[in-house]
């Protein structure tokens, strides 16, 4: 007989104690920002229906959605004919009406919403869940993984762009992680589509540059030709994309270019206008005018965000963007919103792999008590009642085993301390602490025990 081997499925992960000390350390690193800039916090359930999701987020997110099969008979009121010739569309609304949500900006729209009458616009809202997707795990892109969402709703002031970039700034500063802040606007994309002949095409464009930085311009250009732009109009795009120079430079360049399409004079006047707040403020990372940043998400209508680590290989950190009618497709029109979403597990990644996490935020637990049998136990425990009321951190061993053993174990958790209560120490009212570093060892009475793990 097989021996069943377990496992979890490709692109998820499990994370021990420590990792989780890690990542928590990221989560309240993140959440303390969002406070600090005035957001309040929501969830939304992991399940939404498909009609709240399929046609959001373009022919490619749409393929990366997973479907849940209705319960019970789901082939019930199927037509065989859509089995037999394998007509997935029809067939999947017909077999499955809920999904596992893509991101949270989309169900972050459907609550405002469902919530207008309970929501004072603008409205500042922060979220940390994990989100989903049926994409193919390779390094730094996973199925499942946690985004750290911020939106300002119901206001089209840049200025709320500009809180965002410093809001991003401030986070990275705090995890000690270098970055480079990108930013472009949709309005230039769209300007560019009309200025090489294909206005229509803007979706296609922007899907295909979108993987510049994966595939590279040649990759690019052969998809652009696949999805129906002509030779011309891809020759005129590619001078445009390798814009060089600084950010004036770039944005003076982009304005001759664009001289005659109003929308993306418009985006350009955007762009300088957040440009210039952002650098006068002074900010710690770098920002960078990227013409080819396009992040092919289809309710994208003003500024893009896109930031990436500087001393890693990997993917964007964070991105996002201004939308300006995300909640009309659910009957709220003319709702302006921008929003950005730290992509906690590539963070985790980066973090990793520079080692930037501070010595406290390894798993452990303050003090171990030894297990010397029930008697001493009875004491040692009223003892870790007054620790923890102190807000310490405490155990027991829960087996009176060899000492050694004991030991052995604190050392595998890291343990700081080890406290050992014994017959002795009871009839003195002391207890015998064991410095799991040097090894040394004190006495101490249980205020002074208190005082010395308090500090």
């Amino acid at each position: 007989m097989a021996t069943y081997k377990p496992s979890i499925p490709k692109g998820t992960r499990d994370f021990s104690p420590i990792e989780m000390e890690r990542r928590n350390y990221i989560f309240d690193t993140i959440k303390g920002v969002f406070r600090l800039f005035g957001f309040n916090q929501i969830e939304t359930p992991s399940i939404e229906n498909l009609s709240t999701l399929m046609g959001k987020y373009g022919e490619e997110g749409d393929k990366l959605l997973f479907k849940i099969l209705n319960s019970g008979d789901f082939l019930k009121n199927v037509d065989n004919s859509l089995w037999e010739n394998k007509e997935l569309g029809p067939l999947t609304t017909k077999i499955s009406e809920k999904g596992l949500r893509y991101d949270l900006t989309v169900p972050f729209a459907r609550f405002v919403v469902q919530h207008r009458d309970e929501i004072q616009f603008p409205f500042k809202r922060y979220q940390i869940q994990p989100v989903w997707r049926a994409d193919r795990p390779q390094k730094g892109r996973y199925r499942e993984f946690y985004q750290c969402d911020a939106d300002i709703i119901g206001s089209d002031s840049l200025y709320n762009e500009v809180e965002l970039i410093q809001l991003i700034d401030e986070v990275f500063a705090r995890l000690g992680i270098r970055t480079i802040i990108k930013l472009n606007n949709r309005k230039i994309l769209a300007g560019i589509a009309e200025i090489i002949g294909e206005p229509d095409r803007l979706t296609d464009i922007t899907v295909a540059i979108d993987k510049i930085d994966k595939i590279g311009i040649d990759k690019v250009n052969e998809e652009l030709k696949e999805r129906g732009l002509s030779h011309n109009s891809i020759n005129k795009l590619k001078p445009i994309l390798k814009i060089k120079g600084n950010n004036i430079d770039r944005i003076e360049t982009l304005k001759k270019i664009l001289k005659d399409s109003e929308t993306g004079t418009k985006g350009i006047s955007e762009i300088e206008k957040v440009l210039s707040i952002s650098e006068n403020i002074g900010l710690r990372a770098g920002i960078d005018l990227d013409v080819s940043l396009a992040r092919g998400l289809n309710y994208y209508t003003g500024s893009i965000i896109e930031v990436k680590a500087r001393d890693v290989e990997i993917g964007s950190i964070t991105g996002g963007g201004r939308y300006d009618n995300l909640t009309g497709i659910f009957g709220l029109s003319d709702v302006s919103g921008v929003g950005i979403s730290f992509g906690a597990d590539r963070i985790y990644d980066v973090m990793n792999m520079l080692d930037l996490y501070p010595a406290e935020s390894q798993a452990h637990n303050e003090i171990l008590f030894v297990n010397f049998g029930e008697k001493e136990s009875q004491v040692v425990f009223k003892i870790m009642k007054k620790l923890r009321n102190a807000g310490l951190t405490c155990e027991i061993y829960p087996d009176a085993v060899k000492l050694k053993k004991q030991l052995s174990y604190a050392s595998a958790r890291n343990i700081k301390f080890v406290a050992i209560v014994g017959e002795e120490e009871i009839k003195e009212n002391l207890i015998v602490v064991k410095d799991m570093e040097n090894s040394s060892q004190n006495k101490y009475t249980l205020e002074e025990l208190i005082e010395k793990l308090a500090k």
